[in-house]
């Protein structure tokens, strides 16, 4: 089992934040993804650039606060918490995901691939920002 956490603040609105993560249609500004199959309320499949699909099943939400999801593919298993906290007039986000690899060669690479994952979302995230800032 690999945890890794990230956090980051931003001048805007938790609400306007929240709405971006959350949002299942509106994903074009995650550079790695390359579509999202809604399947239920609970349950939706991403796409990487590769086709590689990963399913999540959300577990709890309570809007612009928090949003959990367990998440399954070949690969791994795991869980996932997005706490959302209106700080004065910016916000913060704290993810977390706690992840355990199928096979047994996998396990020693899990965490930084989780590391590198995080900072790639929170990159694509802030440019998304942006473009709504403009």
């Amino acid at each position: 089992m690999a945890v890794s956490n990230t956090k980051a603040v931003f001048r805007h609105n938790v609400q306007e934040v929240w709405d971006i993560v959350t949002s299942l249609e509106n994903y074009q500004w995650r550079s790695d993804l390359s579509r999202i199959e809604v399947v239920s309320e609970t349950q939706f499949i991403e796409y990487t650039k590769d086709g590689y699909a990963t399913t999540f099943t959300i577990t709890a939400s309570e809007p612009c606060k928090r949003w959990e999801f367990t998440m399954e593919n070949s690969n791994m298993k795991g869980h996932w918490t997005g706490i959302f906290t209106a700080k004065g007039e910016e916000m913060e986000i704290d993810f977390t995901e706690d992840v355990t690899a199928k096979h047994l060669l996998m396990k020693p690479f899990v965490k930084g691939f989780l590391k590198k994952q995080q900072a790639l979302y929170i990159s694509d995230l802030t440019k998304e920002l942006e473009r709504h800032a403009k």
